[in-house]
Formats: structure tokens, C-alpha cells, sequence
């Protein structure tokens, strides 16, 4: 079953932290990377979907213009692929979904919008391992050569330029066509898992990935359903939202630690003393507890 609807706090622990372990380690080494939504239906598209126009087409004027209006805010990389990744990070409309590693930074992003807590949520997990399997060669033998389960901004560089060299001519700056070409060898569209550069805080505290899937015009979520293998969709109900986020401020995964600045600390402290807006239904408290709405100041 590729949906699990959970129904407690450990039920959900369990589910995200299952299968991590790793046989030939000796150590629990997840297989699979996160993203959490507030909204159990919403699309996995990009925000460069969500724009008007051929993608292909538009992807080059953004990282085209990105880049020359942003060149001196200190990047110290001219590289495409260090541009893609620094746009997406500063909320350029890109081909790029943002991941994590951590099931508990995903839980906040499934949490952090009090206006969506009368909807359920939802946390997709995908295993990279067996995303990778559906790689063209070329890319596997990289992940092989460099003894990695997710690529770099260094290794699609140094394999675009390759490709490039061995193509038939040069291509624009911030052309991708090097992925246009596999997509071809490959027949069908694939998808992979991009570590960024740690440029700033936040992509560390947040144990940030990106994916990117190599048609731009397909939602992941369909790719993802004709790979049923490769993912699960862990249901979380409005009703375990409260407790969910509760836990998490006790476990210090808040905007003040996940976006390191006073703007995370402040919004991290609002949600903390907000009055709940709602009395929790009767049995939605352990028994034994007062159902107190505020919390303690």
C-alpha cells in the first residue's frame, strides 16, 4: 500500500522511521528522503510549473537573469548548477521540489500552517535507492564512481561539461539540454536527488534536498504513481495536527531553529503562546489530563 494513514504519534514514528536499517552497515541508514504539505491533496508541482509558458523555455530566461542581477550578492561559483540550486533556496520559480532527510523538519513543514489544521496533511516518502534504479547509465555509473546515493552541484557540472564536450556543439549558459538528450537515451522521464551547497544556515538545520524530474512539465506526483515502488504517502489527520506540532516545539524543530534569524525566532514564538482556536473534541486528550486550550505562559 502506497498510502498509510496513521493514528497516533508513535504509529506515525514508526511508519517514518521504518526500514532504516541497513544490513550492510551494521547502522540505520534511511533509504528514504521527505517532504510534508499541509494538505493531503495538494499537487507535487514546481513552482516553475505554476507559471504560464513553455517551462524549457522560461527555466532559461529565469537562471539567465538570476544570475545577472544577482552576481553581485557575493556568489563565489559561476556554475548553472550552482545557480539552480541558490535560486530555488531564494524562491526562484525553478524545475526543482525541496526534500529532506529528516522526518521531523518534514512533520513541521506538514504542521507549520495553522490555517490548514481542519485537513489532514500528508508526508511523502521516497526511496532514492530504488529511484536511482530507474536512472539512465550514464548517471548510475556517476553515483558508482563517487560511491554516493545522491548527486552534487560538483558532479553535474563535471558531468554536463563532459556531455557538453562530447556533443555536437556548444550550447546557451544555463542550457540544460545535456538532460533532454538522457531523457531521450532513457525513453522515459526520470527523476533524481540533488544535495544543495550548504550556502547559509538554513539548508543545514533543514537537512535540505532537492529533486528534480528530467521532463520540467510533469507533476512528480504522477511520475511517482507509475513508480509505485519508489514512495509512500503517510496520511497524517487534522485531529493528530496539535499533538504533532506540540511534540516537535518540545523536540526544538521550530522556525527559530529551522530558519536560523529573528524572523524564524519571532514566528516560532507566536505559534508558541497562540491561544488553540478550538477546544480539542472530547477523547482528543489522554486520559488523566485536564483538556486546558492554553498553553502555560
Amino acid at each position: 500500500m502506497n498510502e498509510i494513514r496513521v493514528s497516533s504519534w508513535p504509529e506515525l514514528h514508526e511508519v517514518l522511521y521504518g526500514e532504516s536499517w541497513n544490513v550492510s552497515l551494521g547502522r540505520f541508514r534511511s533509504p528514504f528522503v521527505f517532504r510534508g504539505q499541509g494538505q493531503a491533496d495538494a499537487k507535487l508541482t514546481t513552482t516553475l510549473q505554476r507559471l504560464s509558458g513553455e517551462t524549457r523555455e522560461v527555466e532559461r530566461h529565469l537562471l539567465r537573469n538570476f544570475r545577472k542581477y544577482a552576481y553581485s550578492s557575493g556568489m563565489d561559483r559561476d556554475l548553472s548548477w550552482y545557480w539552480l540550486a541558490v535560486g530555488q533556496h531564494h524562491g526562484l520559480p525553478t524545475r526543482l521540489l525541496d526534500w529532506t532527510t529528516s522526518p521531523l523538519v518534514a512533520l513541521h513543514f506538514a504542521t507549520g500552517d495553522e490555517d490548514l489544521y481542519d485537513r489532514d496533511g500528508v508526508i511523502w516518502m521516497v526511496n532514492f535507492t530504488r529511484t536511482n534504479e530507474e536512472l539512465p547509465p550514464p548517471l548510475k555509473t556517476l553515483l558508482a564512481q563517487e560511491g554516493a546515493d545522491v548527486f552534487t552541484v560538483d558532479m553535474l557540472t563535471a558531468f554536463s561539461r563532459e556531455h557538453q564536450a562530447r556533443g555536437p556543439g556548444r550550447r546557451p549558459t544555463f542550457d540544460l539540454g545535456w538532460l533532454e538528450d538522457l531523457e531521450r537515451e532513457a525513453e522515459h522521464p526520470f527523476l533524481l536527488f540533488l544535495e544543495p551547497p550548504s550556502i547559509d544556515e538554513r539548508i543545514v538545520q533543514q537537512a535540505a534536498l532537492f529533486s528534480l524530474l528530467s521532463d520540467p512539465e510533469e507533476p512528480l506526483d504522477d511520475w511517482l504513481a507509475d513508480h509505485p515502488q519508489t514512495y509512500r504517502q503517510v496520511i497524517l489527520p487534522a485531529a493528530l495536527k496539535w499533538e504533532v506540532r506540540d511534540k516537535l516545539d518540545q523536540s526544538n524543530i521550530t522556525e527559530r531553529t529551522l530558519f536560523p534569524g529573528l524572523g524564524g525566532l519571532s514566528q516560532s514564538l507566536k505559534r508558541y503562546y497562540r491561544v488553540r482556536r478550538e477546544p480539542p473534541p472530547p477523547g482528543d486528550t489522554p486520559e488523566g489530563q485536564k483538556e486546558e486550550v492554553e498553553r502555560h505562559t
